[in-house]
């Protein structure tokens, strides 16, 4: 997925579905009709997850899976068969289980996804999670490389393993996009308009920065899912996103 192809910018933002219900989540949908490109994570796949993935394909709408499989290959790759019959669009998973768990989620997510003759998912690989900091990668983790390196490295082992692509913060954002090639698919989470508060995210760009570093899609939570009017401010965004592709294309 090359993300210059993709023009218009509300199909480039992927909003969350970080509630705890169905009930909740329906409301959120329904406050903000226009969004085409729809997260659910642990907590709301762990309440309601069938029953809310298929309501977002009666949508038609685009999901991103995001559960984060990270276990023995066998493990992830039973979970990755049952993630490809919901026919999502991504799924992630942590490129630190290592080659053999990468190897084997993809095969199997394209496998289920045959089985009920839906396209499979584009599996991505979580590099670093945005809120971890710098020293906490150092200090907690115990990880000796730096971010970027350890990022690079990671989205490295997702490419040679296969995945379509890996989740990063934008700040490693135009690495990765250098490294990987136009056709990896970059997501990336801290995302943050300049209006709105940093939150729990240690790495963040705005939304024009993220485009401009490399990103496929941008993650944008509680920028616009708790905003006042949560409407407004997905447009604010799509306006501001709106002006710098169209920069680029010119």
């Amino acid at each position: 997925m090359n993300s210059a192809t993709i023009t218009n910018p509300a199909n480039r933002v992927i909003v969350p579905l970080d509630v705890p219900g169905y009930d909740e989540a329906i409301a959120l949908l329904n406050q903000l009709p226009e969004v085409t490109f729809w997260k659910v994570g642990l907590e709301l796949f762990v309440s309601d997850g069938a029953r809310i993935l298929g309501e977002l394909k009666a949508r038609k709408k685009r999901i991103f899976l995001d559960l984060k499989f990270h276990d023995i290959p066998n493990t992830m790759a039973g979970a990755a068969r049952a993630a490809g019959r919901y026919g999502v669009d991504l799924l992630t998973i942590h490129a630190c289980a290592g080659s053999n768990a990468l190897k084997a989620t993809q095969a199997a997510a394209v496998e289920g996804a045959a089985q009920i003759n839906v396209p499979p998912p584009n599996v991505i690989a979580v590099t670093l999670l945005t809120s971890i900091a710098p020293e906490q990668l150092s200090q907690e983790l115990k990880v000796n490389a730096d971010v970027k390196t350890y990022a690079e490295g990671m989205a490295q082992l997702a490419k040679t393993s296969g995945l379509a692509g890996a989740v990063c913060s934008p700040l490693e954002a135009s690495l990765l996009r250098e490294l990987c090639g136009p056709d990896f698919v970059l997501v990336c989470p801290g995302v943050r308009p300049s209006w709105s508060s940093q939150g729990d995210q240690s790495r963040v760009m705005t939304p024009s920065e993220a485009i401009a570093a490399g990103a496929t899609y941008l993650v944008i939570g509680r920028p616009i899912t708790q905003a006042d009017n949560p409407a407004i401010a997905w447009q604010q965004i799509l306006d501001e996103l709106n002006g710098k592709l169209n920069k680029m294309a010119n």
